[in-house]
Order: C-alpha cells, then sequence, then structure tokens
C-alpha cells in the first residue's frame, strides 16, 4: 500500500462496513490486499471436459510476477526509527521489545534477497503453477514437444517479471525436457507488459497525478475516525500510552501503516523466515486483525480508484489494457488462421496491468465501478485485492480445435470462469466459448 493521500477538510463522513470476517477479527487474506501469495482457486480435477474429439492446440497466459520482497526499505526504517526511540526512553511494551528484532531480522532477509525481487516463495509459486499448467494440458505440451513448436515468452522487462519467467518456463522444461530448445529467450515489451510506464499510459498518469475528483475520494475515505483508531491501536502494541499520546495524527498513521506494510509483505518472505516452527515471520503478532483489516481496505479503496473500476462512466483507468486483450485475440486468431507456429504464449508482468486488465473484461470482482459521490466501500462492491490480483495472479486463455471450429475456456487464477455478460457459451453453464462468440462479444471484426 503506497502512503495516504494528503489529508482534505473532513466534510461528512461516510461509514464504510468492514465484512463481518474484519468486523469481529477472524483471519482473512483479504488484509493482505495484492500482497496475498498465490492460492490456486480450483483444483484441476473439478474442470469440465471439452466436448467431445476437442483437443487443445494451444495455450497463452499473462501472469503477475510471484511473491517478492518490499520494494525499499522505507517502512522499516521508519518504524525502527520510531522503535529506537521508545527503546531508549523505556517506552517499549512487551510486545514491542520482541518487535525490533523481528522487523530487523525481516529488513535483513529483504535486503539478501533484494528490494523489489522475487522470494524463495515466489519462485516457487510460478514453478507450481508451470508444473499444474502441464500438467492440465499433457496432450498440448506433447504435441508441441513432437511437432517442434515454439513457446514464446515476453515480460515487462521488469526484474521480478523476467525471473518470474525463468522460474516458469525452467519449470516446463524440467517436466518437459524436450521442451527446452522450444521455449524462445523472454522478450520484453514494455507497451504490452508495462502499458501503464508507457507511450499508451499517459492518459492514465494525467488522471493519477492530477485528476481532483480521485485526490477528494481517496481523502473522504481515508480521512475517517477510524483511520486514527487503528493507527493508534497499531502503536499501543508497541509502544506506551504517553509515548504514542506525544506523536500527532498523522504521523501516528504513517507509523502504523508502515507497521502493516511489513505485515502484509511477510508472508510473501516465508521460505526466508528463520523460525524452525512453521510460524513464518508471526507478524500478525505486531497488528490486531480489526486494525490490519481496516489498513487492508484503504489499500484495496487505492487500488480500485487508480487501477481498477474505478468511476463510474470513466474507463480511464483500464482502457489502456486493450492493448493486452488484443493481444490474446490476436494470438488465438493467428493460430486459427495456420499463420502462428506457437504452442504457448506466455507473459509476466505487474499488478498495474492484471488489475486494468481484470476490469476491462469485466472479471468476476472487478464488474461494478462506484459511483461519484459514494465511495468504494465493501459493503457494497465485491472487488478485493487479494482475490483481483495477488502476487503471481494468472489469467490464462486454453484453446481446443475440432475440425476448424475453436472454442476457449478462461482459467482466472486458475478457476474455469465464464467471461463477461453477453458472451454466450457453448451450452448452459459451460465455461467453453466459439472463438467466433467471443470476438462478437469484444467488438472484434
Amino acid at each position: 500500500m503506497r502512503r495516504l493521500t494528503p489529508v482534505l477538510a473532513l466534510g461528512a463522513l461516510l461509514l464504510t462496513a468492514l465484512p463481518a470476517h474484519a468486523a469481529d477479527g477472524s483471519a482473512h487474506r483479504e488484509s493482505y490486499g495484492t500482497k496475498a501469495p498465490y492460492e490456486p482457486q480450483q483444483s484441476a480435477d473439478s474442470y469440465e471436459r471439452p466436448p467431445a474429439g476437442f483437443e487443445p492446440v494451444f495455450t497463452e497466459n499473462v501472469s503477475r510476477h510471484g511473491s517478492r520482497t518490499a520494494t525499499d526499505s522505507a517502512d522499516g526504517d521508519l518504524i525502527l526509527a520510531l522503535w529506537d526511540k521508545a527503546q531508549q526512553q523505556g517506552q517499549l511494551t512487551d510486545t514491542g521489545e520482541e518487535f525490533g528484532p523481528r522487523v530487523r531480522a525481516l529488513q535483513a532477509a529483504m535486503s539478501r534477497v533484494g528490494y523489489g525481487n522475487l522470494s524463495g516463495r515466489g519462485r516457487q509459486e510460478m514453478r507450481d503453477t508451470a508444473t499444474r499448467m502441464e500438467r492440465r494440458l499433457p496432450t498440448l505440451f506433447a504435441k508441441i514437444a513432437d511437432a517442434g513448436e515454439k513457446i514464446d515468452v515476453v515480460s515487462s522487462g521488469q526484474g521480478r517479471a523476467v525471473d518470474s519467467a525463468g522460474e516458469f518456463t525452467g519449470a516446463l522444461a524440467s517436466a518437459d525436457p524436450a521442451l527446452e530448445p522450444l521455449i524462445g529467450a523472454t522478450r520484453t515489451d514494455k507497451d504490452l507488459l508495462y502499458f501503464h510506464k508507457a507511450a499508451g499510459g499517459a492518459a492514465y498518469r494525467d488522471y493519477i497525478a492530477g485528476d481532483q475528483r480521485l485526490k477528494d475520494t481517496l481523502a473522504s475515505i481515508e480521512d475517517r475516525p477510524r483511520t486514527y483508531e487503528a493507527a493508534y491501536g497499531v502503536l499501543r502494541r508497541l509502544f506506551a500510552e504517553p509515548f504514542v499520546d506525544r506523536i500527532g495524527d498523522r504521523d501516528r498513521v504513517g507509523a502504523a501503516q508502515a507497521v502493516y506494510n511489513l505485515y502484509a509483505i511477510a508472508p510473501a518472505m516465508s521460505e526466508e523466515s528463520p523460525d524452525p516452527d512453521g510460524r513464518g515471520w508471526d507478524m500478525d503478532r505486531f497488528i490486531s486483525r480489526s486494525d490490519a483489516a481496516w489498513f487492508g481496505y484503504l489499500g484495496d479503496a487505492q487500488d480500485f480508484y487508480e487501477k481498477g473500476p474505478g468511476f463510474a462512466g470513466s474507463d480511464i483507468t483500464y482502457k489502456m489494457a486493450d492493448v493486452l486483450l488484443a493481444d490474446f485475440f490476436r494470438q488465438v486468431e493467428a493460430k486459427r488462421a495456420g499463420t502462428s507456429d506457437l504452442g504457448a504464449e506466455l507473459r509476466f508482468t505487474h499488478a498495474e496491468e492484471i488489475i486494468p486488465l481484470a476490469a476491462l473484461m469485466h472479471l468476476p470482482g472487478s464488474t461494478n465501478p462506484a459511483t461519484p459521490g459514494e465511495p468504494y466501500a465493501y459493503a457494497d462492491n465485491p472487488w478485493r485485492g487479494a482475490s483481483v490480483a495477488p502476487l503471481g495472479a494468472d489469467i490464462q486463455w486454453d484453446v481446443y480445435e475440432k475440425d476448424g471450429r475453436y472454442l476457449v475456456r478462461m482459467l482466472y487464477n486458475e478457476r474455469e470462469t465464464p467471461f463477461r455478460t453477453g458472451c454466450h457459451p457453448i451450452g448452459k453453464g459451460s465455461t467453453f466459448y466459439d472463438l467466433t462468440e467471443l470476438e462478437r462479444c469484444f467488438g472484434r471484426s
């Protein structure tokens, strides 16, 4: 989660209900937001079987990089400076005494891995996802190997995306060594997989930098009594009451958010944990579940407006993802036309691309923009960062053919997922769609 936007005048405060699990303090991965580690959402043995006679001829995906370290040391540095001061003054709680050493160990582990780089867990996530892909489509990968078809690999060019591609394709080659010479070197396409920073994202960047409605809406969400209550609660777990009372409201929020950010990144660092008992970093000792849920909601709100469905009547946050959706269609259409020698197209990118693509495609959870003047809230909007774009999030199209007829099935985080409303599957309740129907539904000629 990024730093909270500057506070505007309070005005009318709109109460935002947290889901029941957050309100009653029960554990839930939603509190990690888009830092939630990857979990496949369906068992492969429960997938719908393709219609008789249809065989897989192509697969393509776009994957967010796997679990990673924090992008820098700012959160740890900020809270440790406060912790050192409290220690010098004898103002640490019993829990707070444990906090400083734990954060320093986590910081050291992230520094060894490299800030912004894939963690051990992230590398394993990529290998496991690739292995499951190969096991789901054994006849396709056998055909690729036998026919000498190519596997194209493309990334944003950022280190963690490049490394994710390497782990993923390495696992495919390990599963079937005959695939190794068919896997192309990972190429970079920023226009396709880093579009929020490329030429196609210019209008989007203007929106992020200067849209007053965006700034006002985020401020109205963030500047609520619950934010200050949560911040106070987080710091009181660590520091004595007189010490916390001397910290100004906004500084409390910044410090508490640093604690939350360390809590949120800790699961991604599970393989680097020094604990031999499997507890991981155990950072949830330092923040209550209800306070973590609130900061998770604030992070979701920011991602919702800056990358996701955003405001009703505006597509500024996701229109630029059309370049990626168009590439999905282009690859399948080339296969149908007989102009492609590819058996698979594998893409590796970031949350800034997955979240807009999910909104553009109306994937589950990304169908409801917020009405201006009625801020995004958990109570009436299903969008959750942990479901839409967890670390390692993956959108995959599997293509099947029989007698010149092409069917497409979509997996979203490995769950069979219907295409958007208005697209008609081959039968009621099916997740298979004629390619021609998808072209009609998405307005492709």
